[in-house]
């Protein structure tokens, strides 16, 4: 028995029971799927940090998704307001660094 303790996607105990093993789950309620949601978000970025890739990405947008979800906002929602940030004070597409302001 191998015990993880970690919030996994949504199909993952099929697919184990297809496999032909057994698990046990729970489902969180949202106080305890927002916390361990941050943990997923944490371990997800570390992943893309040693193989920045498209899939790592796809992940991490994954638990962006189910944390907006969580706190009461749809995916629409979430990509609303980043086209509105996007348009009022641009993205990172440039590589700008600000190096001072001065006053």
């Amino acid at each position: 028995m191998k015990e993880y303790n970690k919030l996994v996607r949504d199909k993952i105990p099929q697919i184990i029971k297809d496999s032909g093993k057994t698990c046990h789950i729970h489902i969180a309620d949202s106080k305890e799927a927002l916390s361990l949601l941050e943990k997923k978000l944490d371990e997800e970025v570390l992943e893309f940090h040693a193989d920045k890739n498209l899939e790592e990405l796809a992940d991490i947008m994954e638990v962006i998704f189910s944390l907006s979800k969580n706190l009461g906002y749809s995916e629409k929602d979430l990509l609303d307001k980043c086209y509105h940030k996007r348009s009022e004070r641009g993205g990172f597409d440039e590589n700008i660094i600000l190096e001072k302001v001065y006053e």
